[in-house]
């Protein structure tokens, strides 16, 4: 199969794209989106078919020269935009595109800020009583998925990325503490999208720097865990809205790129 932009030819196969790569800086946050866009511009030519298998994570790492970090949240974007599922123990495969008359949450539907605070205030109201579920029904299973998302997100952020599958599965492990399946449905529909920083470089355009900004992000997910593991309701709903809303006010206090 053939992967659009690729740094070298393929030893082997189909003929690939033999362009050169321009100079580009090793920033995880640059890597991820040329990896996500150049396995999207397979997938939407057909040079990736639906059904069809994608390059091993190992393959991926190799053609474009970066981390399996990296590769994951390439993967994470993908899955997001509806363009790839992974089954887990076979791999990722492209997915056929969607009915456009189906309701959907795209690419287009975040152009500007104001689009991605807009689903913000989505969350909020979604995610809040979802917080407050969690705390009546969680499950010691529950608890120790949660904290091992909240353990990710810190070795992420160590590590310079942008930790945004470990955010994206804490947020999901709470719908999933609900009990009930469509919170955990519809968080698996939005996908990493609903992670804003996946949208605006919020990290780095943040006041006080991208590692406290992150740092204050796993503090206030450890505030709605604590909650949740104390099986305080309110606390819980609280903490989550104080979340959601604090990710909106530095959305509208970020300093431009």
């Amino acid at each position: 199969m053939d992967l659009v932009q690729t740094p070298s030819p393929a030893p082997s196969g189909p003929p690939v794209d033999q362009t050169p790569l321009a100079a580009r800086p090793r920033r995880v946050k640059g890597l991820v989106n040329e990896v996500m866009e150049s396995l999207a511009g397979s997938i939407r030519s057909g040079a990736i078919k639906p059904g069809e298998k994608l390059p091993t994570e190992s393959e991926i790492v190799a053609r474009f020269d970066v981390s399996r970090t990296v590769v994951r949240e390439a993967i994470s974007r993908l899955q997001a935009n509806r363009l790839v599922e992974t089954r887990h123990g076979v791999g990722t495969f492209a997915l056929p595109p969607e009915d456009t008359k189906n309701f959907k949450i795209a690419d287009v539907d975040f152009a500007t800020v104001a689009d991605v605070i807009a689903l913000l205030e989505l969350r909020i109201s979604l995610e809040t009583e979802a917080a407050g579920l969690a705390a009546q029904r969680r499950t010691e299973q529950n608890l120790q998925s949660m904290q091992a998302m909240l353990d990710a997100f810190v070795i992420a952020i160590e590590e310079d990325s942008d930790a945004v599958p470990s955010d994206f599965n804490f947020h999901m492990e709470v719908a999933r503490a609900t009990g009930n399946r469509h919170f955990a449905d519809l968080m698996t529909y939005l996908g990493t999208m609903i992670i804003p920083r996946t949208r605006v470089n919020t990290p780095n355009s943040a006041p006080e720097g991208r590692l406290a900004y992150l740092r204050r992000v796993h503090s206030e997910h450890e505030s709605i865990f604590s909650a949740i593991r104390n099986q305080d309701t309110d606390a819980a709903r609280a903490a989550m809205r104080t979340h959601l809303a604090n990710s909106k006010d530095r959305l509208k206090n970020r300093k431009p790129n």
